[in-house]
């Protein structure tokens, strides 16, 4: 008994593997650039002593000119009352106080060259960008003017002495740490891939942040991508802060009854032993 060949095997259509494209075909055309980061969220307790984000994205260029990148993250506004020592008499005082509406709590900029080289007086100051472009609402006591032509001009009562006070300003943000520029701190790990850190101080205030991720382009910006990153506390310390805010006069007189109490008996200690 002959036994019967096996059935023929269906026919399969070959196999064909597309080669992937060098880039998406939805962006083929577009030159924009696109971030997020690593953590949006950054939790403030006792144990609290800085941290550090990384902030990441990609640049889409399909041209042959390169492009730079810069990251401006800023911080909740708050004033700022700021005195001078002054000299009368031969004693030093305080000068009136200057209270400045608004200044970012936290301010740093970070990019792939300094920003004199990416782009011009003109076009940072209309974004502001930079810690000399930075937006600051003028002391109290201002007023709007037009000069030269251009309107909205702020004048304020510290008159010629308004830049210096501005810069002092600054000063004591950078040395707390708050304020900070980095003209080589967006690095480009791949083609068309880069990374920055943003780096939190111990004192950096709670509430929401900006970030600001601009693409220049022959001194021009050609796109941005805009991101947001809480800081909020959390556990006890944040119970005190709300209470605090929603209850301050409760909380005054709690706070000079528990300063009364821990007089009261750190002396009956030291009577003891004495």
């Amino acid at each position: 008994m002959q036994a019967l060949p096996p059935p023929p095997l269906p026919a399969v259509a070959p196999l064909v593997v597309a080669p992937s494209p060098d880039r998406s075909v939805a962006t083929t055309g577009d030159l924009r650039v696109a971030a997020a980061l690593t953590d949006a969220q950054v939790r403030v307790d006792s144990s609290f002593r800085g941290a550090s984000i990384v902030l990441y994205g990609a640049v889409f260029n399909p041209t042959t000119e390169p492009a730079d990148v810069v990251v401006v993250v800023r911080g909740p506004d708050a004033p700022v009352r700021l005195v001078k020592k002054t000299r009368n008499m031969g004693v030093w005082l305080n000068s009136r106080p200057v209270l400045f509406e608004g200044a970012p709590g936290f301010y740093m900029t970070a990019s792939t060259r300094p920003l004199s080289d990416i782009a011009d007086f003109g076009q940072l100051r209309r974004l502001g960008v930079g810690v000399d472009h930075l937006r600051i609402d003028a002391p109290e006591e201002s007023r709007t003017v037009t000069r030269y032509g251009v309107r909205d001009v702020v004048v304020s009562r510290l008159g010629d002495d308004y830049l210096d006070w501005r810069r002092a300003v600054i000063r004591l943000k950078e040395a707390a740490a708050l304020y900070d520029t980095d003209p080589q701190g967006v690095e480009f790990v791949d083609k068309g891939l880069f990374r920055a850190e943003v780096k939190l101080p111990t004192v950096a205030p709670t509430g929401k942040y900006y970030a600001e991720v601009w693409l220049f382009q022959d001194g021009e910006p050609r796109s941005v991508s805009n991101l947001t990153l809480t800081v909020e506390k959390v556990g006890l310390e944040r119970d005190i802060y709300e209470f605090a805010h929603r209850r301050p006069w409760l909380y005054g007189v709690l706070c000079v009854v528990l300063a009364a109490l821990t007089g009261y008996g750190a002396s009956r200690i030291f009577s003891r032993r004495s």
